[in-house]
Order: structure tokens, then sequence, then C-alpha cells
């Protein structure tokens, strides 16, 4: 192919179509930005490279400044379609063959002309994984990665949350990807399937089983979809598509980019957590860094619906790039003295350095009430005193026909939403402090320790933490959820009082005096995750025929004490 070359201005040169054979004979294709050569001179440059399966045009422009940009200042710039999208050969099949192909991508890099050698890897969501994986190969070349919410495990940070399925990111962006392969493979019915589903997003969670959505089991489709829905254990498929089992062959320093209210928040600290205690070498342990923002998946700014968390939550998260490349590519020490973790505190909506992910402090919050914490017209509390003796204990049905909606409504666009409403269900226990009498900083993973029972084969429990402002909004914080086969396998049984151990996702963020903190408990926050069917059915599998209620019952006296920790700021 005869290379075609576009003026970009300021002196940066574009290359369409560069091609790439991999060792299995497979072509990828990437476009390559060279820098202005009167400013920065002839080279050799360092390289920056995103993978990514959208198309090279788009270049995760959504969140980061464009190719160009980063040209500017004096980085070759590559971005490069993945095996089966874009121009690139072969099949796609998510994660597969990032690692081999991320690895041999980098060194046909650092040998070409306008290369000095060294290679950094940026992007978010599957371009973060790219990286994880390619860094996993220990490439030669390769000095420096900035994965953006992705995840180390993927069974656990990306599509799977203590047993449940993490529904409404799962298919939604199944359909999404399955809707370029139906394209690629000229399959106009199945096209026009996808096509409609994703005009209707939605709705889609509501397909029953979706496992057998009508748009994801043509045959003539990849079963990826299938596939994820499928495996709902830990275990060799998970593994042989992420590196949570070789961590330890990860050797590069690492700045991860998470948002509180991102899809993939977990999987990213969890991931940043991991490669801080097992990664290779010292050297990459030591430089492993977090930056965790007041964000979603898309877009990174100042506000999520209705709520503005100011200007600090702007952050020119590009330059910040900028910096963490121009250290370890150009060698100029720019980051030299950022915090190991940089978060921003929502509702204080400032920006705080640490150098360790929480402190040691915790605030320990019984749950108590007069048998009737149900919605936010009964008596539940959280207090710091512990119960003493017998109490009734807290009664509500789960009805997977009804399920509790997760914050941020049918989509699952989370965000700091209110919840005042949800909070009228009889099917949500709520308990709530006293107007707090000094700020109270959360920086952390809150977990929950309850003991519960219900009446059907499987369960689950939902914990959700929650700002109380003076006015009474509710604004949503954190959750977590936990499934009775994954926490308790075989050792489950129906009507049996068992201790409920879980974490909610993490947070920053500050309850100031005169607010109040919540907790919610509940048995679904659907589609954020998929409805427990309440019998031995899997989740997948199920339609309403197989749907069976469920009484739960929480304790909180003596004997068994409910209790929500809160990681404590060392500041606050």
């Amino acid at each position: 192919m005869s290379a075609k070359w576009v003026d970009c201005g300021d002196g940066v040169r574009l290359e369409l179509g560069v091609e790439c054979a991999m060792a299995d004979g497979v072509v990828l294709a990437s476009d390559h930005y060279y820098p202005d050569q009167s400013k920065w001179g002839v080279g050799p440059h360092p390289t920056l490279l995103m993978r990514q399966p959208y198309g090279r045009d788009i270049a995760s422009t959504v969140v980061y400044a464009h190719p160009v940009w980063f040209a500017r200042h004096g980085y070759n710039v590559v971005i490069q379609d993945v095996r089966g999208r874009g121009d690139s050969g072969g099949e796609f099949y998510p994660f597969r063959h990032e690692r081999t192909d991320g690895a041999e991508t980098i060194r046909w890099l650092r040998t070409r002309p306008e290369s000095n050698g060294r290679v950094g890897m940026y992007g978010f969501s599957y371009q973060g994984l790219t990286q994880l994986l390619a860094a996993a190969e220990q490439p030669e070349g390769l000095f420096a990665i900035a994965p953006g919410m992705a995840a180390c495990d993927l069974y656990r940070g990306w599509f799977y949350h203590n047993g449940a399925l993490r529904l409404a990111s799962s298919l939604g962006w199944g359909l999404q990807m399955l809707k370029m392969d139906a394209r690629r493979l000229g399959l106009r019915e199945a096209t026009d399937r996808l096509e409609r589903a994703w005009s209707a997003l939605p709705g889609q969670s509501t397909v029953l089983p979706f496992g057998k959505h009508p748009a994801i089991v043509d045959p003539a489709l990849p079963s990826y979809v299938r596939d994820w829905f499928a495996q709902t254990e830990a275990g060799a498929y998970w593994e042989a598509l992420d590196v949570s089992a070789c961590l330890e062959q990860i050797d590069v320093p690492a700045l991860h980019v998470s948002g509180w209210y991102d899809t993939y928040l977990k999987g990213t600290i969890d991931g940043y957590l991991a490669l801080r205690k097992h990664a290779a070498t010292e050297f990459a342990r030591e430089n492993q860094y977090l930056l965790a923002g007041p964000w979603v998946h898309i877009p990174w700014g100042d506000r999520i619906g209705e709520v503005n968390f100011g200007a600090e939550a702007l952050l020119d998260t590009d330059t910040v790039l900028l910096r963490w490349f121009d250290h370890w590519l150009k060698g100029d020490d720019s980051f030299a003295h950022e915090p190991r973790v940089r978060h921003f505190a929502l509702f204080e909506n400032k920006w705080h350095g640490a150098e360790n992910w929480y402190g040691q402090q915790e605030m320990k919050l019984h749950l108590f009430s007069n048998g009737r914490a149900n919605s936010r017209k009964g008596d539940g509390v959280l207090q710091l005193e512990a119960p003493e003796g017998e109490a009734p204990c807290d009664v509500f049905v789960y009805d997977p026909e009804v399920p509790v909606v997760a914050p941020g409504g049918p989509a699952s666009m989370s965000g700091a939403t209110n919840q005042a409403a949800v909070e009228m269900g009889n099917n949500v226990l709520v308990y709530t402090t006293e107007p707090l009498l000094e700020d109270v900083a959360v920086f952390g993973s809150p977990r929950l320790v309850l003991w519960c029972a219900a009446s059907a084969e499987s369960t689950d429990f939902t914990g959700k933490l929650v700002r109380v402002r003076v006015d009474g909004i509710a604004d949503f914080v954190c959750i977590g959820i936990a499934r009775s086969s994954y926490l308790f396998g075989d050792s489950y049984k129906p009507d049996a009082v068992m201790k409920w151990e879980f974490e909610l996702e993490p947070t920053s963020c500050r309850f100031t005096s005169g607010e109040q903190i919540r907790l919610e408990i509940a048995s679904s926050a659907f589609p954020l995750y998929d409805r427990n069917p309440g019998t031995r059915v899997q989740s997948a599998e199920a339609t309403s025929w197989d749907w069976k209620r469920s009484t739960q019952f929480v304790f909180h006296d003596g004997e068994r004490p409910s209790v929500l920790y809160l990681p404590l700021r060392g500041d606050a």
C-alpha cells in the first residue's frame, strides 16, 4: 500500500494506513503523526501508542486531546486498529490477541527510523486493557503506560461484582461491538437487529432471557457476548484475557486514571493496588500512580446531570498525561513531585494528594431500628453505639419482577443522582445518622457486615452510601452488591442467618456538618446489576417463569450487629 500523507498544520504530518505484519501473518493498520521537525528537530523522537477497536480516526478524542496535540509537543503518535477492527486483518475477540499483538507492535515501532526507542501507551477503557496486556509481555522499548478506566481483573473489575453481572454495561457494550462485527461480516439482518437494539438501549436489559437476546444469538456472529454471560465464575477463561494471573510480569510505571462514577471504577482501583503490591520490580511497584476524579466513563468534566462539582473538577487531564510521558520518555522530571494518589473529594469539590490509598482509621456505624426501617419513612438509624441485647430485625420482600431501580435509572448512567424517590419503596431499608456535628471525610472502600437471612435458594444484598443534604436531597455516593453463591458457595442455606461481608465501590467524599450519612439496603439495583431470579437457574438463562420472590431479614441486635465501616481520610 502506498503511503498517504496529510498536512495537519503546525508542522505536524500524518501518514495514513501504515501496515505492520504480526508473527502469524495478520496485518494491522495504524495512523502515524509526526512532530514538527523545524521545532523538535529531525528526530528521532519518543512514541505514544494507542491501540483501539473503535476506528483509529476517533482516537479516543471523546476524552483525550487529538493526536495532533500530542504530536505538537514533540511525540510520534501512533493510533492502531486492533486485530479484526478497522483496516486491520484477522478476527476480533475482545482482549484475546492484545497481549502478543501489542508487544509485537511496540517492538516494530521502536526500530522505526523516527523512533528513539522509547514508547509509551495511553488510552482508556478497552484501550487501557491493551496497555496492561502488552506490558505483561515486557516488550523492549515500552517505558510507561497510562491506562484509564480499565481493569487488571476482567471478571471482578469489569463484568461481575461479587458474583452479580454488571448487566447494563456488559450488554450495552456487547451490542456496540457486535454491530461492528456484523457490518464487517456483511450480515445485513444481524446488523438491523443490533441497530434496533442499540437505538432502544435502556430497554434491552429487560429482554428475557438476556443470555439469548435475539440480537446476540445469530451463529454467524462471534460468541464473545454469550461467553461473558455463560462464564459466571472466575477462572481460566477470564485469566486468559486479562493480567490478573500475571501481575508480576508487568515492569513499567503506570498512571491509572479513574472516575468515581465510572463503570470500571473498582477494576481501576483494584488494578492500581494490585500492581503496587505485585508488579515485577520494586521500581515498577513504586511508580504506580492513581488519578481519581469526579467523572463518569464519558465525559470527564465538572457536571454529571444536575450536579456541578466546581471549577477544580475541570482538570486538564491531557496536560497531566503530557507531564507523565515527558517524565518517563523525555526525562525532564516533570512528574517527580506528584503524590502517589491524587483524588477529588466529592461535595467538598477539591483535589487531595495521598501517598497511600487510604488510612487505617474507620468510622463504625451500627444499623438499628425498632423493626421498621422500610423506606425513609421508617425508623432505621445509623449510630455509633453498638446495640445491646435483643432487637427486632427488619424485613422486606425482594421481587425480581419489581426490582429496585439502580442509581441513574434504567440507563444506569450513574452520578450523584437524587435517591429520595427510590427511598420511598418498602423494598429498601433506610438507615440514617442524626445531622452531623462535624465534617466526615471518607476516602477508600466502605464495607458492610450484615447479618441476613433469605427465604430463596439464591439471593443478593446491596448496600448504597448516600449523602443527605439539609434540604433532604439524597445524593448517591457509591454502591456494592454480593450474591449468595459468590460469598458462600454450597454452604448457603435458605432461611439461615449468615454473615454477609462485602465492600462498596471506592469513593472520596465529604459529609459536612448538618448533613446526614445514609445507608440503603436492598436486594437489587437493576439494570446496573442483573436481577437474581431467586432460584437455582442461572440469571442469563432465566425468564419470568423462573423467578421467585424472597423474604429478606436483616438483623442488628447485640449478638448479630450489622455495621457500616467508613474509611476516613487522615486530614479530615
